[in-house]
């Protein structure tokens, strides 16, 4: 600790103490934020079977909060400990990662840090994220699988269905202009295949052997032949009469 004073070194220990103790109090007086309680002792309710789902969603949210308070401050007391720890031994003031010197101003604003600026941990985004991201982000989440070849019904076609009997957009409000009626509101009519991944799945059957092909003359295979797409193989035999005869 060459580079801090006895007074800058004193006054940054006295800091330590007094935060210490602050948090030991705090968690001390809120019996760690009530988490030594359960949550039935916590609501005073036996039972949450006869309460609201809003009720016992608030309570879920508090607990949520109480146990981030109590990590947080627990977090802090042992990274206070540490640099009381590091005080002792006299190496205070250096970064455990590169063994810079920290200055006294970030030692001032931070006095329980034990990294410089460059190696600060906080810098690194983490990649503990909350489960609830896999579903919000993209659109309709791991739900909407088109993107992957996916063919079976999926989240994204779910929201067509509904969307399809009408929301609260109006036609001007649609993300294409050239929308006129309430009745063209959702997006992405959908018109994919479920199930299946060529068209012709949708009209060529066997039995239950694999042989014996039928053609199930439906509106896709109509579509399919008009948009020459297919031969009229498939189409049934058809006498031609001899114009000569």
């Amino acid at each position: 600790m060459p580079h801090l004073t006895s007074q800058q070194l004193q006054s940054l220990s006295k800091r330590l103490m007094e935060m210490k103790s602050d948090y030991e109090q705090r968690l001390q007086q809120s019996d760690h934020y009530g988490l030594e309680n359960s949550l039935r002792e916590s609501t005073g309710e036996l039972s949450p079977i006869d309460n609201h789902p809003g009720d016992v969603g608030t309570e879920m949210f508090e607990r949520g909060k109480d146990i981030a308070l109590n990590e947080h401050h627990e977090t802090q007391l042992e990274r206070i400990d540490t640099a009381l720890k590091l005080i002792d031994k006299g190496t205070y003031g250096t970064c455990v990662v590169c063994g810079k010197e920290i200055p006294f101003e970030r030692l001032d604003a931070i006095p329980e840090t034990m990294f410089c600026v460059e190696h600060s941990p906080e810098q690194a985004v983490s990649n503990n994220r909350p489960v609830e991201e896999e579903f919000l982000y993209p659109p309709f989440g791991r739900t909407s699988l088109d993107e992957n070849d996916q063919t079976g019904f999926d989240g994204e076609d779910a929201w067509q269905i509904v969307e399809s009997w009408g929301n609260s957009n109006t036609p001007a409000l649609h993300e294409e202009n050239n929308i006129d009626s309430y009745d063209d509101l959702h997006i992405e009519a959908s018109d994919e295949l479920d199930g299946f991944v060529e068209t012709y799945e949708t009209f060529v059957a066997t039995d239950i052997t694999g042989r014996h092909v039928t053609i199930v003359r439906n509106h896709h295979y109509q579509q399919y032949m008009d948009e020459g797409e297919g031969e009229h193989l498939l189409e049934p035999d058809t006498v031609v009469e001899d114009l000569d005869h």
